[in-house]
């Protein structure tokens, strides 16, 4: 069993002894500690917290547990029930609610659940808030309401819609052009949330065809949630059919979209976002922000249009940091996540989808075509493993310095920007490892990259 505590929350496999997953007991402790962080720093004169759930089998459960505790703790709580996580973020500002928290493992598999912690504004913890949270927690430093001060429970199932609505709202979104492209779309929803919200946003576009599979909302997952290329061979041989014109794959939350070229193949995860900012910048002239690990095609896409293209520290709260601190009109990150202003700060499939069919509409070419119009690049993704005595901090230091003739980065690890290419270096956090990113023009280039990095790092290591 395993219990994962992290500044964005709680997540942990269901079932186990207390402190080993994600049982009731942590539950209750966890979701006790938010209550006490928020009634102590929200900003805003309100006394509701919105609770949403994704389709996972350990739900149900969890959701009664975590309301059962806001209550407990004095807090009036809105059960919007099964939402995504972008819906629940919408919600928490439409209801002016003082917090929220989203009951979703994200892309981990079913016997995974997590709570995901929102502030007043519908956005993610930072690491401070996040550390605060966790202390509170360790310590135990709460307090339960006396009766007369129990909160209460109100549902509204209206969230899904609403969201739909204020997608349909966007000015970039066109409606129209959907509609006369009359494009099939096939769709993967992974048997949670998306299969209740994707349909029903498709047809509020205009898209009358469309091929559902794994829609149905049980927890049930068909395959591995994470939407890669291994993972989604059931819609890429539907594709290949030729029965549909792109293929949308959301995760069990619906904050990341993968996109499906006509003829099966891949239109790959990082250019779901370089596509979705080409098009805003096309209308919308500004800057745009992903992290890090993103595809350097953004950048070449952002240049293109003579703005300015900035990076963050992993992590989608440091990626709406910089956005607000640079006023991008778009960004996000590289696993499919799309952040629009202009609705809200979440990443939101939602919002990828209609501004990717709106995209399609006007450029009037295959998925495939428009695909080849972007800078061709390819990450890879491997790992050093080391011994847990080894300094990995040092280590990052030295290989900063071994590097010095190149653009180096290092909010976050460490970025070696080559003219053609780059490696990042990040510390793991949970495990004596050092992840490696790495981009170039072809996947063996990218590979021989990182591989030429690691050799000089376990180099480091043996003297």
């Amino acid at each position: 069993m395993s219990l994962i505590k992290s500044i964005s929350g709680i997540r942990g496999t269901i079932g186990g002894r207390a402190g080993e997953g994600l049982n009731p007991l942590d539950i209750v402790k966890f979701t006790a500690a938010y209550a006490t962080f928020i009634r102590k720093t929200t900003l805003v004169n309100t006394n509701k917290i919105v609770v949403g759930r994704d389709a996972r089998i350990s739900g149900e459960m969890v959701e009664k547990i975590v309301i059962g505790t806001l209550m407990g703790m004095g807090f009036d709580v809105v059960n919007i029930g099964l939402a995504t996580t972008p819906t629940t973020e919408i919600a928490v500002t439409l209801e002016k609610a003082c917090g929220g928290i989203i009951l979703t493992a994200s892309h981990n598999p079913k016997q995974w659940n997590a709570l995901k912690l929102l502030n007043e504004k519908g956005e993610f913890l930072n690491a401070a808030e996040g550390q605060e949270v966790l202390s509170i927690a360790a310590s135990e430093d709460f307090v339960f309401a006396g009766v007369d001060d129990l909160g209460k429970m109100t549902e509204n199932f209206t969230y899904t819609q609403r969201h739909i609505d204020s997608v349909l709202a966007l000015d970039l979104v066109d409606t129209d052009a959907i509609r006369k492209a009359d494009f099939t779309v096939a769709i993967d929803c992974v048997n949670s949330v998306g299969g209740i919200a994707i349909p029903a946003l498709l047809e509020a576009l205009g898209v009358k065809n469309v091929i559902k599979l794994n829609c149905e909302p049980n927890g049930h997952f068909p395959h591995n949630p994470e939407p890669l290329p291994e993972n989604l061979t059931e819609i890429a041989d539907t594709m290949k059919s030729g029965k549909a014109d792109v293929g949308f794959v959301v995760d069990p939350d619906v904050d990341r979209l993968a996109i499906i070229c006509e003829n099966g193949d891949m239109f790959v995860e990082e250019y779901t976002l370089v596509a979705v900012a080409d098009y805003v910048l096309k209308h919308t002239p500004g800057n745009t922000v992903s992290n890090l690990s993103s595809s350097r095609a953004l950048r070449d896409v952002t240049r293109s249009y003579g703005q300015q293209y900035n990076a963050s520290a992993v992590g989608e709260v440091n990626v709406v940091t910089k956005m607000k601190e640079t006023n991008a009109v778009i960004g996000g990150e590289g696993n499919g996540g799309v952040i629009y202003p202009a609705s809200h700060y979440g990443r939101d499939a939602l919002v990828g989808i209609a501004l990717f069919l709106t995209h399609l509409a006007k450029e009037g070419k295959k998925v495939s075509e428009l695909r080849a119009t972007y800078p061709s690049y390819s990450i890879a993704k491997q790992k050093i493993e080391l011994t847990p005595e080894i300094d990995v901090d040092a280590l990052l230091i030295a290989v900063k310095d071994k590097y010095s003739q190149y653009e180096i980065t290092d909010i976050d690890g460490v970025k070696i920007d080559f003219p053609d290419r780059w490696v990042h270096l990040r510390k793991s956090n949970t495990e004596p490892i050092i992840r490696v990113y790495s981009e170039a023009s072809t996947r063996a280039l990218a590979e021989e990259t990182a591989a030429g990095v690691m050799d000089v790092i376990r180099k480091m290591v043996k003297k």
